[in-house]
């Protein structure tokens, strides 16, 4: 499934165009792009859309869902995982296990952490990933 969405093209640099669109409910929960009532995405222009004019461009939503998951509920799963092997670690040394579970937590949020830097980083540059220019209105 893929979510389209209309804004209006502000530079085009190359195939990738800067195009400026109006948020919607889903970007009210993220607060992930710059601006208080407008996000400004790098989207595959194959079209050849120029500065002003309005187009309209597709998300697909399997690349929302990966994201979201990353985000949100990878650093839940690490923690639960890091607290589970604090306290396996704790057992094995005889250290103390609330020590180990909460020593075992903040290192795996920030492994999650690094790694939704890099995957963010591998996103921005995966064509894949990227919203494509379906029509020019």
């Amino acid at each position: 499934m893929k979510k389209e969405s209309e804004g209006i093209v502000i530079e085009v640099s190359g195939k990738i165009a800067k195009v400026k669109s109006s948020r919607h409910g889903d970007c009210k929960n993220c607060g992930a792009c710059p601006g208080d009532n407008a996000a400004v995405l790098d989207v595959e222009n194959s079209l050849g859309a120029k500065p002003g004019q309005r187009v309209l461009f597709e998300i697909k939503e399997e690349n929302m869902l990966k994201a979201a998951f990353v985000v949100y509920i990878l650093p839940l799963i690490a923690i639960f995982l890091g607290v589970l092997l604090g306290g396996w670690i704790s057992e094995e040394t005889g250290g103390s296990l609330r020590l180990f579970q909460i020593g075992g937590g903040i290192i795996a949020f920030i492994l999650a952490f690094i790694y939704i830097k890099v995957f963010d980083k591998l996103a921005h540059n995966n064509e894949k990933m990227k919203p494509v220019i379906t029509r020019i209105l």
